[in-house]
């Protein structure tokens, strides 16, 4: 039971790189430049999907990062309507320093593991949001 606040204590405890540190980036703009670093540009709907968080939240906070230069917007090719979000390239080395040991980490903690033992930690972690959402009484998909 006490490794869970360790784990999210040690990883709040990442400063940002120099480069990043004057943006006041919080740990509320880890998962989403977490996201953006590891699976590419993607809209704001697939952000909000994958984050399991309302589409507004994304959308504010791509507007503040975007007003700080960390986040750039682009048309979607493919339907000029839809807008497409990443990180600036001026920023991604840095933002890449900063989530390296994170990276890092899962991959060595989850790099012995066979795929159904991977799964098979994914799928409790996974169980264990879904209870601690339950016991708050919070939509699990806003």
């Amino acid at each position: 039971m006490l490794v869970f606040p360790r784990l999210v204590g040690r990883v709040k405890k990442l400063p940002p790189p120099a480069a990043l540190r004057s943006l006041e980036l919080t740990p509320r703009h880890l998962s989403l430049l977490s996201m953006l670093l590891l699976d590419g540009p993607l809209t704001v709907s697939e952000l909000a999907r994958r984050l399991s968080v309302a589409p507004t939240t994304v959308s504010l906070l791509v507007s503040e990062l975007s007003g700080k230069g960390v986040l750039r917007r682009r048309a979607d090719p493919g339907d000029r309507r839809r807008r497409i979000v990443d990180l600036d390239d001026d920023v991604r080395p840095a933002v890449t320093r900063w989530l390296a040991p994170g990276a890092r980490a899962w991959r060595e903690a989850l790099g012995p593991l066979t795929p159904a033992e991977r799964s098979l930690v994914v799928d409790t972690l996974l169980a264990y949001e879904a209870a601690v959402t339950r016991t708050l009484g919070e939509d699990p998909d806003p």
